[in-house]
């Protein structure tokens, strides 16, 4: 017998707005906004003034079939709606800087193109029970810090700060003017991560799990680490690895 899957409506979620007038003001209001979506048939005037102050913002924005947008809302979205976070982000410079002053040594974990928001979550979990300073996510291209996020997180991301990089080469050189270490986790890494010293001011490179980390930030590291495997799968799973790694780190700076 086959089993037969029926998709029924889908639950608005909790941090949608949608409509103009609310999601300009949510822009003028500086809410920290995940994506906005706006439908392809849209021709309202002030679309403009919302994809201006989106761009400066650093907003993502994606033109997308009208169906899309119904598929969140049955409301009358009139052609847009936006994600709200459910977290602040915050600036790199104040997390950098509150981690030396606070007498720690930095350990930041930084996520290129990881786009499971259960695994984000998974990660945030880990890096929240190992005492990491704050994760890095670029502003596109980043898992939805939702409320599947959230619970898979454990609550962890109320409570590890988080940085919305618009720039991620930017960030990853300002890291590194900092005196912060660049670690990539890569199974192309030349290194044991277990033989690798992982005390002082690290910041840990995961990338996605389709193609890796970008070539562009690989160039950027001061190192390249690998975690080895036995058996004949050729990767880990993102989270599993940011576990592995930062446990590490901990362990060393404990001894």
């Amino acid at each position: 017998m086959y089993e037969k899957h029926f998709k029924g409506p889908r639950k608005q979620p909790e941090n949608l707005i949608y409509g103009i007038h609310p999601i300009l003001e949510a822009l003028n209001a500086g809410k920290d906004i995940e994506k906005i979506l706006l439908s392809r048939e849209l021709r309202n005037p002030q679309v403009r003034e919302i994809t201006a102050a989106a761009e400066k913002l650093e907003i993502p924005v994606q033109k997308v079939p009208n169906e899309k947008l119904d598929s969140f809302t049955k409301a009358n979205h009139q052609g847009i709606v936006a994600f709200v976070s459910m977290i602040e982000y915050q600036p790199i410079e104040s997390i950098i800087l509150d981690t030396f002053e606070s007498g720690r040594q930095p350990m930041f974990i930084i996520l290129d193109r990881i786009t499971d928001v259960r695994n984000f979550g998974a990660i945030a979990r880990s890096a929240e029970c190992a005492g990491v300073d704050a994760l890095i996510i670029p502003s596109r291209g980043s898992a939805q810090v939702n409320a599947d996020a959230l619970k898979t997180s454990a609550g962890a991301l109320n409570l590890v700060p988080v940085h919305r990089s618009p720039n991620l080469k930017d960030t990853l050189r300002y890291l590194k003017d900092s005196g912060i270490r660049l670690i990539a986790v890569t199974e192309h890494g030349s290194t044991d991560y277990g033989t690798t010293d992982l005390t002082g001011p690290v910041a840990f490179i995961l990338g996605s799990e389709e193609d890796g980390i970008s070539p562009e930030y690989l160039k950027l590291c001061d190192e390249r680490i690998k975690i080895p495997l036995l058996g004949t799968i050729g990767s880990l799973n993102v989270s599993v690895a940011a576990g592995i790694i930062v446990f590490e780190a901990l362990r060393q700076r404990n001894n």
